[in-house]
């Protein structure tokens, strides 16, 4: 079952079983996003990135999650389910999904997608009314690095405070570093916010913000980047925990914007 959103020139498609992923952005025609049941852009939640080795701490608790991608468990589990429908216009869309086991806590994340002729603004909530746990989340999409045959390869633009330096493992060491150039699969540090532009030049540019102060960046496969706001840096569950509260949600969203370079 899909979701269909348009707005002026601007069209996607929600995949709800697939993840509650956004299995295509078009604007004027134009596909954004890389193709098939992998891509496109999907959440990440309750963890992002790699939480080392599956394990993660919570108080004096040990929580084992499935490592599936070894050694590490990587990007959450609402990107492998099928979300329930919460309501939807011709622009606005709600979903939502309720955690249950293999995450040990009960809790409910909702993802809210609203679509204008130039922007689409995600929104994202984890909320429990039991106990208190830590949780991430973010945004994992996969921008196509040429949009057009012919058409020159998308640059990234971005002034991080810092990068995050990874260990042999692929987990952040704890040490921040000055940033280095690309390839990139590598956590950065923005702490006035995400603010990330790709330029596709001569066709479009695209701006990815968010309050947030977390993005990974990642362009190490020919066919696509991928630039992911998030609330915590990799292995976030066990060095920066976000505990979500009967009272205190985890709350994120980002916001891409567009415009034609023509």
């Amino acid at each position: 079952m899909s979701t269909q959103l348009s707005a002026g020139g601007a069209d996607m498609t929600i995949d709800q079983e697939n993840g509650c992923r956004i299995s295509s952005l078009r604007v004027d025609g134009t596909e954004l996003l890389r193709q098939g049941p992998h891509y496109g852009s999907f959440p990440m939640v309750p963890w992002c990135g790699r939480t080392g080795y599956g394990r993660f701490r919570d108080g004096a608790a040990v929580h084992q999650l499935p490592v599936n991608h070894p050694p590490h468990a990587i990007h959450g589990l609402g990107r492998d389910i099928a979300w329930r429908s919460a309501g939807a216009t011709g622009t606005r869309a709600s979903f939502y999904f309720d955690l249950a086991d293999p995450w040990p806590y009960a809790g409910r994340v909702t993802q809210v997608f609203e679509l204008a002729e130039d922007a689409l603004t995600l929104a994202m909530s984890v909320e429990t009314y039991q106990d208190s746990f830590p949780a991430q989340a973010g945004w994992h999409p996969w921008f196509n690095r040429v949009l057009t045959h012919g058409g020159a390869e998308v640059q990234i633009a971005f002034d991080p405070a810092w990068q995050e330096e990874r260990g042999e493992d692929l987990l952040p060491t704890g040490r921040r570093t000055d940033p280095g150039p690309g390839p990139w699969d590598d956590c950065f540090g923005m702490p006035g916010g995400v603010d990330v532009t790709l330029t596709w030049p001569g066709e479009l540019e695209l701006k990815v913000a968010s309050r947030a102060e977390w993005v990974v960046v990642y362009d190490e496969q020919p066919e696509a980047v991928c630039v992911e706001p998030q609330s915590g840096p990799p292995n976030g569950l066990n060095t920066l925990p976000q505990l979500v509260t009967p009272v205190d949600p985890l709350e994120v969203s980002t916001t891409w914007t567009w415009r034609r370079l023509l």
